[in-house]
């Protein structure tokens, strides 16, 4: 049977503001003001919001319309909830007047699933239930599914054949589904992060499941994101200096379907469940989407593929640890 988990992937986010570190990590330190904090979750991750608002009274204002917003689209968003709009698409095949932040973001989807040659693809769905339906078995197969059925699950996976426009969302075979949890929290920081531009906050740490900064802190210094592959960890790994930059971090071993964690959630979508090639996997980009999706798609691609990628593209760093514990930087220098 599967691990228990409550998060789609196992990291430790640390992020300080003003000097003053969410989860301590270096010291202590101290905040000369202390910002307006809010923490929860949106899609099932932990959430937190910093904002450095010298009206309290306007700040707290403004946290009560991010989580609205986290609450609407997790109504369209969410894998788990059997009334969101996501839920409905894969009962039924296809969805009419779909909404605008639906058709949106399987567009970023498209452009991810084209630039990483099909690594990054929400219609794994059935191969993620097949997995979870093995071992959850009594008496399952520890080596995994067997070849008939893990044939038949990938025949429903390629993102071309989800046909999208603004009328209209359907899919080319009976069978498909859909997964956002590889990108939605990253489409969900952004929204929560023009939401607060539009009201004129120029200094906000926003994490939904990833991370993005707007501004510095408030004492002009950049945001500090600390990396770990553990939600346990106590001290990260590598520590990023962040201004007006999303962060996402993607890890094998956030979750896995079996106990032995052979097994691992992070699944190739051309050809199932893969041995992990890296220990952690983090991007640094313009938009807590792209990071999100490349992250998980980085992870199962070769490094000069992903070297390839993230030179063509306009401000990526990433930033990874091998399986066997090396450390790697391509892209642009934070």
């Amino acid at each position: 049977m599967a691990e228990a988990f409550n998060r789609r992937r196992a990291l430790t986010i640390m992020a300080a503001v003003a000097g003053l570190p969410l989860i301590p990590f270096a010291g202590r330190a101290r905040a000369a003001v202390a910002p307006v904090t809010w923490q929860g979750q949106a899609l099932g991750a932990p959430a937190t919001l910093i904002l450095n608002q010298p009206d309290k009274a306007e700040a707290e204002t403004l946290v009560a319309r991010v989580v609205a917003e986290v609450r609407r689209l997790e109504e369209i968003f969410s894998l788990y909830r059997p009334d969101s709009v996501l839920s409905e698409l894969n009962r039924t095949g296809a969805l009419a007047t779909p909404p605008a932040d639906l058709v949106d973001l399987l567009g970023h989807c498209r452009t991810a699933w084209e630039t990483t040659g099909g690594a990054f693809d929400p219609t794994v769905q059935p191969l993620w239930m097949l997995y979870a339906r093995h071992f959850q078995g009594l008496g399952a197969d520890p080596s995994g599914p067997d070849g008939r059925a893990l044939t038949q699950a990938l025949s429903m996976v390629g993102f071309g054949g989800v046909h999208v426009n603004r009328d209209r969302i359907a899919f080319a075979k009976a069978g498909m589904a859909l997964t956002l949890n590889g990108i939605a929290q990253g489409y969900i920081t952004d929204r929560v992060v023009a939401l607060l531009r539009d009201a004129g906050v120029t200094s906000s740490l926003v994490e939904m499941g990833e991370s993005r900064a707007i501004g510095a802190k408030a004492d002009g210094s950049p945001w500090r994101i600390g990396l770990a592959e553990s939600e346990m960890g106590e001290e990260p790994e590598i520590v990023l200096p962040v201004i007006d930059k999303a962060v996402a971090t993607s890890s094998a071993s956030g979750f896995h379907f079996d106990t032995s964690g052979r097994f691992g959630h992070i699944l190739d979508p051309r050809q199932g469940a893969v041995p992990p090639l890296y220990h952690r996997m983090s991007v640094v980009a313009p938009s807590a989407t792209m990071a999100d999706a490349f992250s998980t798609a980085f992870s199962l691609m070769k490094q000069e593929d992903i070297r390839a990628v993230a030179t063509a593209a306009p401000e990526m760093t990433v930033d990874l640890s091998t399986a066997d514990g090396r450390h790697f930087r391509f892209g642009r220098t934070l």
